[in-house]
């Protein structure tokens, strides 16, 4: 789809967003809250959430569509995800080129609980339940010009706990500006807009809608980019996030703060990146894990073809979460760009 102008971009976004947001429920929590969890190492590594960071990195769809066009033509990518003990948890995506200006990608995210016990109201054991859940996408991004690139993704959701299921429809909504000269990149992701087609039970539940804003700033002697995030903007509530009621404006504008900074190496072959979220460090310390809460850090490694990278968080109070992102290049010649618009042909690969 062409859009005209950045303008009627926006227009599109705000139009979505209010058909689909549903603002009675703004204050309370939602389901599938799994759609918060990592799935690429490098975003992980700088505070779990990142949608300004210019990478060749498939794994970021997820949080940005407007980055495919940061991607090389024809990548594959998987991400597998430590999570709680018994359960499994990865993501996989795949972008490819689409005409001069556009690309398109597919993607899926999954959650699986294992076995549970099964036990009635007397506690008698009657067979073992499982849990899933699986998010199923596919998107487009579009260069608007040299620097802004739009992107949107729809998403299927689905999750079943012990034979009760849902399933909810949902969009991203994503633009991204970035100018090369000074390395800057700045986004405006609107997430889960959308709602439940079926509830687990007789009454609906909201998704977690999420307007989020991004900024990522390289230094000019340094290989060095420091990266800013402001996420789930809608909710403001006292009561929201902070598990100590007494908690004042100032903290819970915290838990809207994400930082990050990457150092990349060897001619952009290896990074390694530190970040801290204040929101997961106050959650952390209140569920009684305070060893390294809200503090993220990772490494990766890009070998021609072939990106893999690693990082370290704390999302559950029982152990760290370790997220493991490999990715693979099918087209003949890999991109050595870190934004195809800078050259406005998503055709037209570039040497190492």
């Amino acid at each position: 789809m062409r859009f005209r102008s950045l303008a009627t971009y926006f227009s599109i976004v705000i139009i979505l967003f209010l058909a689909f947001s549903d603002t009675k429920a703004q204050e309370n929590k939602s389901a599938f809250d799994f759609l918060n969890l990592p799935t690429s190492s490098h975003s992980m590594a700088l505070g779990g959430k990142n949608i300004s960071l210019i990478e060749d990195d498939a794994s970021l769809v997820f949080q940005n569509p407007a980055l495919m066009s940061s991607v090389s033509n024809k990548t594959l990518n998987f991400n597998f995800l430590t999570y709680m003990q018994g359960s499994k948890a990865g993501s996989i995506s795949y972008v490819q080129a689409h005409k001069d200006r556009g690309s398109w990608g597919t993607m899926a995210q999954f959650v699986g609980y294992g076995d549970i016990i099964g036990l009635n109201q007397e506690g008698i054991y009657e067979g073992n339940l499982s849990g899933l859940d699986l998010n199923l996408g596919v998107g487009y991004s579009y260069l608007l010009s040299d620097q802004w690139v739009g992107g949107v993704t729809g998403k299927f959701i689905y999750s079943n706990y012990a034979g009760y299921s849902s399933i909810a429809l949902a969009v991203d909504l994503g633009v991204n500006y970035f100018n090369p000269d000074n390395d800057f990149s700045f986004s405006a992701v609107a997430a889960n807009l959308g709602g439940q087609v079926s509830a687990f039970g007789e009454i609906g539940e909201s998704l977690p809608i999420d307007l989020q804003l991004g900024v990522s700033k390289g230094l000019k002697h340094l290989p060095l980019r420091l990266h800013l995030m402001f996420y789930d903007m809608f909710h403001w509530g006292k009561y929201y996030y902070a598990p100590d009621k007494e908690s004042g404006g100032f903290q819970i504008f915290m838990n809207h703060l994400n930082l990050g900074a990457d150092l990349s190496l060897y001619q952009d072959r290896l990074w390694i990146a530190l970040g801290y979220n204040f929101r997961r460090a106050q959650e952390m310390k209140a569920g009684g894990s305070s060893h390294a809460a809200g503090l993220t850090l990772g490494a990766g490694i890009n070998i021609k073809k072939i990106k893999c990278g690693v990082a370290y968080g704390n999302y559950h109070a029982g152990a760290p979460t370790l997220s493991f992102t490999i990715a693979y290049s099918f087209a003949k010649e890999a991109k050595a760009v870190k934004n195809n618009a800078i050259n406005t042909n998503n055709n037209t690969p570039q040497t190492e």
